[in-house]
């Protein structure tokens, strides 16, 4: 029966499916999330949406680096199969096989690079994340300065990096990761002209990160006044780690900062005094929104 020298030569990707299988049972081994003793809420630490993005990036490394291969020989093992089996050697066939190898592994190989470059820019964004954070960690002086620091609370479908609460306001702070210009001298350009609407790189502008820190800012006033039951006066603050800020364009209602010197602005700026009862409430409200497990999962935050 001819249908048989094309199904029996399937036995000789039975070890090929074998290894995939376990290859895709130990895909999430590695699980860096980590839940409290206590309450088995999740612990959060700065820059922990990108953690999880990290970790989620590197098991697509993984995946990719370990099936590339599998799927890669496994037309040229069948053809193996198939020249045993085969009544009559037919060299298109078998130049079909080696052609679909071929493919299979260019397609392998770019998306190891896009994995490479995804991690690479991951990595970039979670340093400045970390940066912000120990930044903001200034703040926490107990009992002498009632200051309280959330990280990645979650928004409506997306994440808030951080959210700093002060006796004299409520700030908003987005992190925003961003490689600096090389000048054809070989000097470093990390200049970033700040104007209502945009920011001017050396080369290129954004108008995203203005809007998504307004936006960010604009849901946490309106949240916080429907869970405190009063206005609170709340600021957004993008952090730009590592580049050099000319605000003579800046909004009012934004402060972009390099992250250096976050702690001493958030201190120095004063958007109203919070009498103590709206400062409690607002840290147990945040409190509680940054440990609720029954949220929708937020959307990958741009970086």
């Amino acid at each position: 029966m001819a249908w048989l020298e094309y199904l029996l030569p399937l036995i000789f990707l039975f070890p090929l499916a074998a290894t995939a299988v376990i290859v895709l049972a130990l895909r999430n081994l590695h699980d860096a999330r980590v839940h409290s003793p206590f309450d088995a809420h999740p612990l959060r630490e700065p820059g922990q949406g990108l953690r999880d993005r990290l970790d989620r990036a590197f098991a697509g490394l993984f995946l990719d680096g370990a099936l590339g291969p599998i799927v890669t020989l496994a037309p040229l093992v069948y053809g193996m199969g198939r020249m045993l089996f085969a009544s009559e050697q037919d060299w298109i066939e078998w130049a079909l096989y080696g052609a679909l190898c071929t493919l299979l592994a260019l397609v392998f190989c770019f998306l190891l690079i896009r994995d490479f470059q995804r991690i690479r820019r991951l990595k970039l964004g979670l340093a400045c994340e970390l940066a912000v954070g120990q930044e903001l960690e200034r703040l926490i002086r107990p009992e002498e300065h009632p200051y309280y620091v959330f990280h990645d609370v979650p928004a409506e479908g997306y994440t808030i990096d951080h959210v700093a609460v002060t006796p004299h306001g409520v700030f908003v702070i987005e992190t925003r990761a961003r490689t600096p210009a090389i000048t054809p001298g070989g000097q470093e350009d990390n200049l970033v002209a700040v104007e209502a609407e945009r920011l001017r790189f050396p080369g290129w502008s954004e108008r995203a990160p203005l809007f998504k820190t307004r936006q960010a800012t604009h849901w946490l006033a309106t949240w916080l006044e429907g869970r405190v039951g009063t206005a609170v006066p709340v600021k957004g603050v993008l952090a730009l780690p590592g580049w050099r800020i000319d605000a003579g364009q800046a909004p009012d209602d934004l402060l972009v900062v390099g992250g250096g010197d976050l702690a001493s602005r958030l201190t120095g700026t004063s958007l109203g005094e919070i009498d103590t009862a709206t400062h409690d409430a607002v840290i147990v409200a945040l409190r509680h929104r940054a440990s609720r497990q029954d949220l929708p999962a937020p959307l990958a935050p741009a970086t």
